[in-house]
């Protein structure tokens, strides 16, 4: 095996093994990488656009039971800062989402103990009673503490929040797809199975969903490539999945702690997503974790989404990552490196160019 051979695969449009997609990571260049994941990329995508959408990540709580030893932001409940948004915090923050133009919200919380599904589906059903917003919610994490806490089949809860008013589901909680992991760094969360089979389960009753990756923190580079072939299984089966979303580890104010993955690292990432993930149309670069610049660069590594505005983001920001992107920014950030900036929907239909 040999990084000329699988780069030619790749450029041909071939689909790529797991061990190829692992050479690659390990030894393939980074431009050429990039260029080969941009030839990919135009192929699906001819116009040159890249999109992004307005919108606002909602926490809803801080209170979790899992603990996640990668997480800053999670509280005990009872801790002077634990919190529940009242209905009046959350209509407040919807409001000013939809004055700024923003067409979905993403609303996720912490995994509280005392919040079971009539909390969820009556939070759903308020929101449609007084706004027309997409509402792109609810990780697999929370969609099984749900089930837990009603002792009610996944796919009765999943059909149970879209009779309330759900639309789409985040592919949060996915870190890396492997228990081996998971049991290190968030042993009390669902297990890579379980993420797959409510993501299965969510395509299956007609929810569209994304799907993410958080990398850097203890999993080899043969587990993030076994996590991409997962997804791509997957969506070979369902084709639920409107886009990956690969973001990097953020250590401060962690448990975990650690280095955070480099700009390099993460423009590799993005690359190889786009050259593995053959099945799924849209990849979107991180500028959260990222900063604008990295993630207007990315462009040029196999990414034709620039993501959300994130009106608001608290989860990040608690690992001591604020980076503050306008959408003003945004636009200018595209329009430089060469593309068109247009607005999209959830589902990443075009609502407006610039």
């Amino acid at each position: 095996m040999n990084c000329n051979d699988i780069y030619q695969k790749a450029l041909s449009g071939a689909r790529l093994s797991l061990e190829e997609g692992v050479f690659l990571l390990e030894n393939g260049e980074l431009l050429t990488l990039g260029q080969i994941a941009n030839v990919r990329k135009q192929r699906v995508h001819k116009e040159k656009i890249i999109t992004f959408v307005i919108d606002r990540n909602i926490n809803y709580t801080n209170v979790c039971t899992v603990k996640c030893k990668f997480c800053a932001f999670y509280r005990n409940q009872g801790e002077n800062d634990a919190y529940i948004l009242t209905d009046k915090e959350l209509f407040h923050k919807i409001d000013e989402t939809i004055a700024q133009g923003g067409t979905q919200l993403l609303i996720q919380g912490g995994l509280h103990p005392e919040l079971g599904l009539n909390y969820y589906a009556s939070l759903l059903k308020k929101i449609k009673a007084k706004y027309q917003i997409h509402i792109h919610s609810f990780s697999p994490p929370e969609i099984k503490h749900m089930a837990l806490m009603a002792n009610r089949p996944v796919k009765e809860i999943l059909l149970h929040l879209k009779a309330a008013g759900l639309d789409s589901i985040p592919g949060g909680g996915a870190e890396i797809l492997v228990d081996r992991v998971r049991e290190k760094i968030s042993q009390d969360k669902i297990s890579a199975d379980s993420w797959l089979n409510i993501m299965k389960s969510a395509h299956q009753v007609g929810f569209k969903t994304t799907a993410t990756m958080m990398f850097g923190s203890i999993e080899t580079l043969s587990e993030r490539v076994e996590h991409l072939i997962k997804i791509r299984d997957i969506q070979d089966e369902t084709q639920g999945f409107t886009a990956f979303i690969p973001w990097s580890f953020q250590p401060n104010n962690t448990y975990l702690g650690g280095v955070a993955a480099t700009s390099v690292e993460y423009l590799k990432m993005v690359a190889i997503s786009r050259i593995l993930l053959d099945n799924v149309p849209n990849i979107q670069a991180s500028w959260v974790t990222q900063g604008s610049k990295v993630a207007q660069t990315a462009m040029f590594f196999g990414a034709n989404d620039f993501g959300g505005t994130m009106l608001e983001e608290n989860v990040v920001r608690a690992a001591g990552v604020t980076n503050n992107v306008l959408i003003d920014e945004i636009i200018n950030s595209i329009r430089i490196a060469g593309f068109q900036p247009a607005q999209r929907n959830t589902f990443y239909n075009i609502l407006k160019r610039f």
